[in-house]
C-alpha cells in the first residue's frame, strides 16, 4: 500500500492594501488610477493638525498626523545649523513643497538661537492661501514659486523634503533647480529604487493618515545625482522616519529613503 504525502502548496500572500504599487509607463497612466495630491481632504486635515501645533494644543505633526512625542530629523537640523554657522548665525530657507510649514514648526526650537531666520514655503495655491491666513509670522512666509520667493530674498538653502518624487516631471524640475545657483541644496526623505531605472508607482495612503492616492517616483540614485555635477556632496543620510529606511513595492523590498546636503562648487 502506497502512502501519499500531501504536497504543500506555495501560497502567494495577498498584496498589502496600502503602500506603493505598480510600474507605470507614464504619469498620465498612473494619475488615471489615483485621486492626486490636490485633494481638499489632505489640506483640511493638515491645516487642522497644524493649527493645534500653532496653538500649542499638540506637540508634533507629520503628514497631517498628530503625535504625542516629537521625532526630530537631526541630520536636517545639523545641516541647517552648519549653513547658519557659516553665515554669522543667520539662515534663509526656501522649503519647496513645505505644506503649511510643518518642518518649520518641527525645527524652530533648535533654530531659535539664530540671529536671523527666514523660512519661505513654496507650495500649491490652496496651501499658500491657507498658510497666509493662518500661519504666517515674521519668520514664516508663503510663496507660489521659487522665483517669487527669491525676488524677496536670496536663500542660503533650498530644502526639498519628501517632495521631488511627487512631481510629474522631476528630472525637468531638477535641471531647473540647479540654474537658481543657490549655494546649498538639502534633500530629505527622497525615494530611491534599489536596482534598475526610475520606477513610477502609485502610493495608496492608509486612511488613518488621510484617504488619498497619488503617483510616486522611485529614482535611480546615480541618475538623480547626475543633475548636480556643479555641486559637491557634503553629507548623505537615511530618513529619520524609521519606517522609510526600507520601502516596499507590490509587497517586495525594492527601495529606500535618503537625504543629501549639496554645496555649489566655487567658481
Amino acid at each position: 500500500m502506497k502512502v501519499f504525502s500531501k504536497k504543500k502548496k506555495n501560497i502567494t500572500p495577498p498584496l498589502p492594501l496600502y503602500g506603493w504599487f505598480g510600474d507605470y509607463s507614464s504619469w498620465e497612466d498612473a494619475s488615471c488610477e489615483t485621486g492626486g495630491y490636490h485633494q481638499a481632504n489632505i489640506l483640511k486635515k493638515t491645516r487642522n493638525a497644524l493649527l493645534k501645533i500653532r496653538d500649542r494644543e499638540a506637540i508634533y505633526e507629520r503628514d497631517s498626523v498628530l503625535f504625542d512625542k516629537k521625532e526630530y530629523p537631526f541630520p536636517i537640523i545639523a545641516c541647517l545649523l552648519h549653513i547658519a554657522a557659516k553665515r554669522e548665525n543667520t539662515l534663509r530657507v526656501i522649503d519647496f513643497g513645505g505644506s503649511l510649514g510643518s518642518t518649520y514648526f518641527q525645527l524652530k526650537d533648535f533654530l531659535s538661537p539664530l540671529n536671523t531666520l527666514r523660512w519661505h514655503v513654496v507650495e500649491q495655491p490652496m496651501y499658500i492661501e491657507a498658510g497666509r491666513q493662518d500661519f504666517e509670522n515674521e519668520q514664516l512666509k508663503f510663496y507660489h514659486t521659487i522665483v517669487e520667493s527669491m525676488a524677496i530674498e536670496q536663500p542660503d538653502v533650498i530644502l526639498l523634503s519628501s517632495v521631488v518624487q511627487y512631481l510629474a516631471k522631476p528630472h525637468d524640475f531638477l535641471s531647473e533647480l540647479v540654474k537658481y545657483e543657490v549655494e546649498y541644496l538639502l534633500f530629505d526623505r527622497t525615494a530611491f529604487i534599489s536596482n534598475g531605472h526610475d520606477r513610477l508607482t502609485i502610493q495608496r495612503v492608509p486612511p488613518e493618515i488621510y484617504d488619498a492616492s497619488y503617483p510616486s517616483w522611485f529614482f535611480n540614485e546615480m541618475q538623480f545625482m547626475e543633475h548636480f555635477s556643479h555641486y559637491t556632496l557634503v553629507a548623505d543620510f537615511t530618513s529619520y522616519v524609521a519606517s522609510e529606511a526600507d520601502l516596499y513595492i507590490d509587497g517586495q523590498l525594492a527601495g529606500y529613503d535618503k537625504g543629501f546636503l549639496l554645496q555649489k562648487n566655487a567658481l
